[in-house]
């Protein structure tokens, strides 16, 4: 599990490709700090396990799924990364839940000066707008970022210098894919609404009085 809070951005040394895998070499520095062979890293919002490591790097290796739902296939030798170790036993969760596990892409539309801030407007398909709710959280290649809006195929973040400084969302551009990561609170509510509990059936549930219409009326969808 991690917060989405970056502890550092790391560069791709390198990428070795194979049929449906890929191995990822990456420079860093804080997070091997008391690091493992088998232990947890988010490189980019998506968890990935440490394989090999060497001074001043570490190698960990993405299968076909990953490779097919996060923007890993778009970097390239040099590509900066947001880096965050899993997170330790009694320590601060600063950002929110994240697990790591990158459930699609958005697309950057638009950055925006806001203040001192930049709102960051980002597209993504129905099928991730709908966990994503105003004043929630969501992770952005990483990033644990509260959505400032949600308008139709479009969801709206605002970024505080430091945030832009110590993490890789102040060179994204319009154009460029992100991973993003919903909230998983949320998919766990709707998986408890829509199937019986305590079986394996994979059915709706009959005569339940709670509808998706019910929870729009409430604001909870």
């Amino acid at each position: 599990m991690f917060t989405g809070i970056i502890e550092e951005v790391g560069s791709l040394e390198e990428m070795r490709r194979g049929s449906s895998s890929v191995v990822l070499s990456i420079r860093a520095q804080k997070v091997l700090e008391g690091t493992r062979i088998g232990d947890s890293i988010a490189v980019n919002g998506i968890c990935l396990t440490v394989t090999a490591l060497h001074p001043g790097r570490f190698e960990a290796c993405a299968m076909h799924e990953t490779l097919n739902r996060t923007s890993l296939s778009g970097l390239h030798r040099g590509s900066r990364v947001n880096l965050e170790r899993a997170l330790a036993l009694g320590g601060r969760l600063g950002g929110h839940i994240v697990a790591g596990h990158v459930d699609g892409t958005g697309r950057l539309l638009k950055m925006q000066r806001d203040g001192p801030a930049v709102l960051i407007q980002i597209q993504a398909a129905e099928a991730l707008l709908r966990y994503i709710v105003e004043k929630g959280s969501v992770a952005i290649d990483g990033v644990s970022l509260t959505v400032a809006g949600i308008s139709r195929g479009t969801f709206t973040v605002s970024v505080i210098p430091h945030t832009l400084s110590q993490t890789t969302l102040g060179e994204r551009r319009p154009g460029d894919a992100v991973n993003l990561e919903t909230d998983v609170i949320g998919k766990y509510v709707e998986r408890f609404l829509l199937f019986p509990q305590n079986t394996a059936e994979s059915t709706p549930p009959q005569g339940s009085s709670i509808t998706w219409e019910f929870l729009q009326q409430h604001g909870l969808a």
